[in-house]
């Protein structure tokens, strides 16, 4: 069983960087695929960029060139920087975990932590 802990939202300004963290703890994030989503109010959980157990990254057009997934795996956490923010960012961020490799689908998911805010204005 593994635990997760979203953490870092927040309010900042267009054109701002934000990093968000995914504290795991039960199990440790090198037997996992991880992926990012974002929630808006009144919308379906959309993906934001995933990685393999093994490292390999991938991330939705929307992010990418200016979103970065790592992972410490000695403080056992994954990150989600994100740079040149957006007002259509905005969002709860959460992190998920299923076996060794990402998903691009919610459902494919095991576990999720509770998210975090992310609030972009303009």
């Amino acid at each position: 069983q593994v635990q997760l802990v979203e953490s870092g939202g927040g309010l900042v300004q267009a054109g701002g960087s934000l990093r968000l963290s995914c504290a795991a703890s039960g199990r440790s994030l090198r037997t996992y695929g991880l992926g990012w989503f974002c929630q808006a109010p009144g919308k379906e959980r959309e993906f934001v960029g995933g990685i393999n157990w093994s490292g390999v990254s991938y991330y939705a057009n929307s992010v990418k060139g200016r979103s970065t997934i790592s992972r410490d795996d000695d403080k056992n956490t994954a990150h989600l920087q994100m740079n040149s923010l957006k007002p259509e960012d905005t969002a709860v961020y959460y992190c998920a975990v299923r076996s060794l490799y990402y998903s691009t689908l919610p459902k494919e998911y095991n576990y999720w932590g509770q998210g975090t805010q992310v609030t972009v204005s303009s």
